[in-house]
């Protein structure tokens, strides 16, 4: 369109003040094929490209199931039944626009490649209502619903918890991603219900084109509830797009039944007793051409006229745009008590028609694990992420019982590793610039340690003080110490705070690290306390690098858990028995008697004890502990018989030379070798593992333990092999 004078002056002027155009010239000037488009409050253009290296904090290389266990070495002898090596799937825990970004961006991003690249991706957002990431747990025969821990609540109140705006901003991004990493012959499947159809629909033609659309695909259910106001809101829609052309399309797969009407005309037999029906469509010349069902005189007098249409090669009815089909009762096997969980037989459908055998598949908002798990039990390959912990944990535990069942049924199954990006959060925090001089490098890391430092005080609201050598700020009559960004606090580090605490006659100290030396607990506590010394150890969460937590007084220090294992030694075997698990959690308990009313109860957890707390009509207060024993806190235990026997190697790329490197980050992978959990149905827990057969010789041990609100404690253990321990 030719511009007029006015509006070429127009655009001179704006441009020479620097100020954006109005939307009609985005027309006007450029080639613009978007004929309609949703605008709402904070659109951007503006997609994350932040890459961050994944950090492999668990492996499940095989899940066992047997009593007695051989050398790992002996275990993949048979041809079927076996765990397929090459790729692992992945389990990551962590902010899906990161993980997205960082698999987009960085060097996984050509491992996925060298699989054929994302073939399907399935999610299922969290929609306008919000993310809830509270759980109820059962104990002690009464409910207690697991609140969100900082880092969800974030989530929720700053993505959700805004309203439609927000939750399209976060939606619109994390789409833009997943356009870029599906392959070419890719497609996307979008489940949404009422709240937020109309909107993501617009968002994707968008971004993957009106012209890549292929089904709006909806899935019916009945449900308990009936309006007499408006029409019962009975279904769901799952949006359905490519990314270029000539897609994976099995409908033989999901193809349907055929209608008892139909089978009914199968009506003769031949000699082996296969079931056929006769027409005449399609054969020129033929008087009967037009006949879709004759008799079977006909074969025997004119067979040229005739064709024979057997019941078994049938392939059944091409497949309809919608579904009818319930959401999981309450006794279904499938049920994980995960809210939001999907049937196996919705998402089986998706990934059979959609991918094959051997092809990646993702799901970003895993939940329950039900994609991942479908997708294993399919023979497809998988990446799923969650934000919640609960959520890895839960998938966790069912990806073990289905790799369980795999083997059972001698089936194939893949191993799976469980990965972060949390940890590096501090490090890139804290990064120096490489490329400065030596003297500028350490002023540069001592101003970072201090703003580091001041960073965390104001986090955990404590006053600076520069009064110790130890210490770094002081709290309601305690002071408060530090630990390394980069470090764990170790040993030597709490020795040197006992030893200033012993010479200026300080009694009460509270240390703040990221990470804690295995090992280091209970014995330095009970070293503290016969010493006269009151230790307190908390954990600093990751949301202290976020302002608006702090701002918001959302972080949480909690206190550090602690486990207890003795080994168990035979001559060239070893089993670990787990004998003790302290958390000192609490929640809802600050003024939990003063807030209750009177005939109600409530339950809450008070450090380390979940307790039911009752008023009767008069007032008077009863508190009952339903934590019985300290096991009522585990949902879940694993051990590695040999610790540091897998460095924890990430990709990164050098800043000096541009090059990817595998850097050691002086971790290790903990290997998953044998594993005890409570399920819906089974809720008994093995405190002792099976023995293991290992090499003479010294080595760590490491169990992990995961506490009924999916939060692991690690311990590591030296043993002798062959001698004594």
């Amino acid at each position: 369109m030719k511009l007029t004078d006015n509006e070429i002056r127009d655009i001179n002027k704006l441009l020479e003040a620097g100020k954006p155009l109005p939307e009609k010239y985005r027309f006007l000037l450029f080639d613009e094929k978007r004929e309609v488009e949703l605008v709402w409050n904070g659109k951007t253009n503006e997609i994350c490209n932040v890459v961050l290296p994944f950090q492999v904090i668990e492996q499940v290389d095989e899940p066992r199931a047997e009593k007695n266990v051989k050398m790992q070495m002996d275990l993949f002898d048979t041809q079927t039944g076996r765990q397929i090596k090459g790729w692992n799937n992945k389990l990551i825990w962590g902010d899906n626009k990161l993980i997205l970004s960082s698999l987009k961006n960085g060097p996984l991003r050509e491992e996925i490649e060298l699989q054929g690249g994302i073939k399907l991706i399935y999610i299922d957002p969290p929609f306008d209502v919000g993310a809830d990431f509270s759980m109820d747990i059962e104990i002690g025969g009464e409910t207690l619903t697991k609140k969100p821990n900082v880092l969800e609540e974030l989530a929720y109140r700053d993505t959700w918890g805004k309203g439609t705006d927000s939750f399209i901003t976060m939606i619109y991004e994390r789409l833009a991603l997943m356009r870029d990493l599906l392959a070419e012959d890719g497609s996307i499947y979008v489940h949404c219900d009422w709240r937020v159809s109309g909107y993501l629909r617009l968002v994707l033609d968008e971004i993957f084109g009106k012209d890549n659309f292929l089904n709006e695909i909806v899935w019916a259910y009945r449900g308990m509830a009936v309006s007499e106001t408006h029409y019962t809101r009975r279904h769901d829609v799952i949006f359905y797009y490519q990314k270029r052309e000539k897609i994976t399309f099995n409908w033989q797969d999901i193809s349907e039944g055929l209608t008892d009407a139909t089978i009914s005309k199968y009506r003769y037999a031949d000699e082996n007793g296969r079931k056929f029906r006769l027409h005449g469509r399609n054969i020129q010349g033929s008087p009967i051409q037009n006949n879709t069902d004759i008799d079977i005189k006909w074969l025997k007098a004119k067979p040229e006229l005739c064709r024979v249409d057997y019941l078994d090669q049938k392939k059944g009815v091409k497949p309809r745009d919608w579904v009818v089909m319930d959401y999981l009762n309450v006794m279904s096997s499938e049920r994980v008590d995960y809210p939001t969980q999907k049937p196996e037989k919705l998402i089986e459908r998706i990934i059979k028609a959609s991918s094959n055998k051997g092809d990646l598949v993702m799901d970003i908002f895993v939940g329950s694990g039900t994609t991942a798990a479908v997708a294993e039990k399919l023979g497809r390959k998988w990446i799923a992420s969650d934000l919640g912990k609960f959520a890895i944990h839960t998938t966790r535990k069912r990806m073990i019982g289905v790799q369980r069942q795999l083997k059972k049924d001698d089936k194939d199954w893949r191993a799976f590793e469980i990965l972060n990006l949390g940890k590096y959060e501090r490090q890139y925090y804290i990064g120096v610039n490489p490329s400065l001089r030596e003297r500028e490098r350490q002023m540069q890391l001592e101003a970072k340690e201090k703003s580091f430092i001041n960073l965390i005080l104001h986090a955990y609201r404590a006053e600076a003080t520069n009064q110790f050598k130890a210490f770094q700020g002081k709290k309601t009559g305690r002071l408060v110490a530090v630990g390394p960004v980069n470090l764990p606090v170790t040993r030597l580090f709490v020795e040197e705070i006992i030893l200033e605490c012993r010479q200026k006659h300080i009694t009460r100290v509270d240390i703040l690290g990221f990470e804690f030396e295995m090992g280091l607990f209970p014995n330095i506590l009970d070293e503290a306390n016969n010493k006269g010394i009151d230790l307190a150890m908390k954990y600093i969460p990751r949301d202290v690098f976020d302002k608006r937590a702090i701002e918001k007084n959302q972080v949480v220090f909690h206190d550090v858990s602690f486990i207890e294992i003795k080994p168990h030694i035979k001559k060239i075997s070893i089993a670990i028995e787990l004998t003790d698990f302290s958390v000192f959690y609490s929640q809802d308990a600050e003024n939990a008697d003063k807030s209750l009313k009177n005939n109600s109860s409530k339950v809450i957890v008070d450090k380390g004890q979940v307790i039911k707390i009752s008023k009767d009509k008069n007032g008077i207060v009863n508190r009952e502990v339903l934590t019985k024993k300290w096991t009522d806190w585990i949902d879940y235990w694993e051990v590695d018989f040999d610790f540091e026997s897998k460095r924890e190697i990430v990709r990164v790329k050098n800043v000096e030379t541009g090059e990817t490197e595998d850097v050691w980050t002086g971790d290790y992978v903990f290997e998953n070798e044998w594993q005890s959990f409570r399920t819906k149905k089974d809720r008994s827990l093995e405190l002792k593992s099976v023995f293991q057969e290992c090499p003479p010789g010294r080595r760590k041990i490491a169990a992990k333990v995961v506490d009924i609100f999916g939060n692991d404690t690690m311990k590591v253990v030296e043993v002798t092999i062959g001698g004594r321990k």
